[in-house]
This record gives structure tokens, sequence and C-alpha cells, in this order.
């Protein structure tokens, strides 16, 4: 999604949404909270929207699934799926999914972490829009994008509500395509 096609007004009202929690979940990470923005009916309804009209009916990037990952990505991925029509594919931290999975071990800012994916969650083939609410390192949305690939699917685009383009996280999803809202 461009950002050039969003009402600039809009923007400004979603970043205003988002908080600076400092040191949180450890010392020196300035945390992103999107609780306000949550809150907000009018401001959450225009995130999830502008997050789906990339990959509206004659897009040219429709998909057939969206992908969210816990727990934040949830939050949008469901509400975008809905907006657009197509299921929505949960991926989880380990242990958290009941049948086969397909897992995946990753660094973070703070640490490491291991997420999963239903080995048949999606099918051969299938175009799959992958969200998370911030990109940060890039290391859970690589790893995300791995474990979809490995399950079948076409990841068509990795997007997100926010980037924080100091972390560099875009070196990580080098030859995708990448979309962010705001940028922090």
């Amino acid at each position: 999604m461009s950002t050039d096609s969003i009402d600039t007004a809009l923007l400004e009202r979603l970043a205003a949404g988002v908080r600076d929690i400092p040191d949180y979940p450890s010392p020196g990470i300035l945390f992103k909270d999107i609780t306000p923005l949550l809150a907000d009916p009018d401001l959450f309804a225009a995130s999830v929207a502008a997050l789906a009209a990339a990959h509206g009916p004659g897009s040219g990037a429709e998909v057939d699934l969206v992908a969210g990952i816990e727990a934040r990505g949830f939050i949008f991925g469901a509400g975008v799926a809905l907006a657009l029509g197509v299921g929505f594919v949960p991926i989880r931290k380990k242990g958290k999914l009941p049948n086969a999975t397909v897992s995946a071990e990753y660094t973070l800012e703070y640490g490491t972490a291991v997420i999963e994916v239903h080995e048949d969650a999606v099918s051969p083939g299938q175009r799959v829009l992958l969200l998370d609410d911030v990109l940060a390192t890039g290391g859970t949305a690589e790893a995300a994008a791995g474990l979809l690939e490995r399950v079948g699917a076409q990841v068509v685009s990795v997007s997100f509500l926010a980037e924080l383009g100091f972390l560099n996280g875009r070196e990580r999803l080098v030859g995708r395509d990448v979309k962010s809202l705001l940028n922090f």
C-alpha cells in the first residue's frame, strides 16, 4: 500500500493513536503501543480498511488468505481478512496450535522465539497476505513468511500498521513486497 493514496490527515490520526512505552518489554526497548488506536473504533476501522485496500478486487494483488502473526497481527489480520472476504491463518507461538505444525526459530530485538503454523493451513499456491502490527528487526516476519512458503503458500505481500525504520527490518525481507502505513 502506498501512503500516497492515503489522506495525510488520516495518517497523522493513526500515528497519534500509537503511544510510546519506554523500556518495555526490557530496558532500552521503545515499545509502540497500539491499544489507543484499537480503542478508537474510527481509527481501528480506518487502519483495517487501509491495510486491506492494496489487496482488494481489481488491485492486481488479490489474495486467497490473510495470515496474522500472534498476537497483535491477529487483531489486524482477522479484520483485513473479513474486509477482503477471505479466510484467516494464525501464526502462533510454539505449542499453541492443536494440529500438526511446521515451526521456525528466529531472533528479535530482545531475544529468540519460535512460531508455528498448521502444516495444512494453506493449499499449494494459495496467495497469502502476511500481516503484523509493527515491523521492527524483521525476524518475526521473515520467519513467518518462510513458514507459509514451506506449507505451500505464495506470500504476495508482508504488510504492517507501522514500521520502525531505524531497526532496518526491511533488510531481512529483501525481495518481498513490504508495505507499512506508518513509519517511526
